[in-house]
């Protein structure tokens, strides 16, 4: 079963950031999230919509 969400520090090494701006990222606006608790989740999904809406395909 692939996982449906994934942790700052996994967006972190997904995206070759440093873990500081991993979460400068998820408390930007509009980036997709899920709180449970003190705790950030990155739903895969939503993320990957994300990205491609983000990317500098312009």
């Amino acid at each position: 079963m692939e996982k449906t969400t994934m942790s700052v520090q996994e967006l972190s090494a997904q995206m070759g950031i440093s873990l500081p701006k991993a979460y400068e990222l998820v408390k930007s606006p509009g980036f997709p999230t899920i709180r449970i608790g003190t705790r950030i989740l990155i739903p895969v999904d939503a993320y990957k919509e994300w990205l491609l809406k983000n990317s500098a395909h312009r």
